[in-house]
């Protein structure tokens, strides 16, 4: 018998698919929106790292004995500075979580159908854009300065994986905060306290082997640490990983999927 046209189809799995990355992108694309009317951020934004890399990276390359073997410092320096950049630009989105609960824009988010992952997911990708832009100046920066860089496409494409896993991880943490906090007074200085113990426990500007022990565990469990050391590997010349890439890889996937599993239960509560 013909089917009966007034009986809706239960979807495919491909049409799923095809729904959920409708959604992601939808929310990714509405975020870099705002990025492409108001380039000024990223100019703004973009002058941190040069700093680190010209004033503090010029000026400890002058001591010796921090990084073993025949890498300089503002080679070992240049891979961290980009993982900084990062971490200070991703740390701080959940600001715009709350922004958009005060505008109104975040009710019309959940009574749409996208499931409430796609806009986390969504919100985490669009980051990924702002980050990949600071690396953009960090690599003219760094190659103005003379650091080894490897421009070779399979460790170009790494690093921006790893950029964007990198950012997706902290910006959906920091979507977190924004669930629990609700207020932007609140974020702020949560945010500020936050990003400094991230970025000096970790090995972006000095060698696990020099801390003490106690710092050492915590770097460890830092994964700051484990973007940090996966873009050594990748973006410098005879670059190598302390931990394994495909180790970095899989602790970072692994703490992000986490961290969208606790925001995609937390995102709606910030309504309430």
């Amino acid at each position: 018998m013909p089917a009966n046209p007034l009986v809706a189809s239960k979807p495919s799995l491909a049409d799923l698919i095809r729904d959920y990355g409708t959604y992601v992108f939808a929310v990714a694309d509405a975020e870099v929106r705002k990025l492409r009317h108001d380039p000024w951020e990223l100019f703004s934004r973009a002058i941190q790292p040069v700093l680190w890399l010209v004033l503090f990276g010029e000026v400890m390359a002058r001591v010796r004995g921090i990084t073993a073997g025949t890498v300089s410092y503002l080679d070992f320096l240049g891979p961290g500075i980009l993982a900084q950049s990062v971490l200070f630009v991703a740390i701080f989105y959940g600001i715009s979580a709350i922004w958009e609960r005060d505008l109104g824009v975040l009710h019309r988010y959940l009574v749409s159908p996208a499931p409430r992952s796609a806009l986390v997911i969504g919100k985490a990708l669009s980051s990924s854009v702002r980050a990949l832009s600071q690396a953009l100046v960090v690599y003219i920066c760094a190659a103005v300065l003379g650091i080894h860089l490897s421009f070779a496409p399979a460790h170009v494409l790494a690093v921006t994986l790893l950029i964007m896993v990198g950012s997706g991880l902290f910006s959906t943490f920091s979507l977190i905060i924004a669930c629990i906090v609700k207020t932007r007074e609140r974020f702020m200085g949560i945010g500020q306290v936050l990003t400094m113990p991230i970025f000096f426990a970790s090995n972006a500007i000095y060698p696990i082997s020099l801390m003490p022990g106690w710092l050492k565990t915590i770097s460890t469990l830092n994964p700051l640490s484990y973007e940090v050391d996966g873009l050594r590997a990748m973006m410098l010349q005879g670059g190598v990983s302390a931990f394994g890439l495909g180790f970095d890889f899989a602790v970072l996937f692994a703490i992000e999927a986490l961290l969208i599993a606790v925001a995609t239960r937390m995102y709606p509560r910030m309504t309430q």
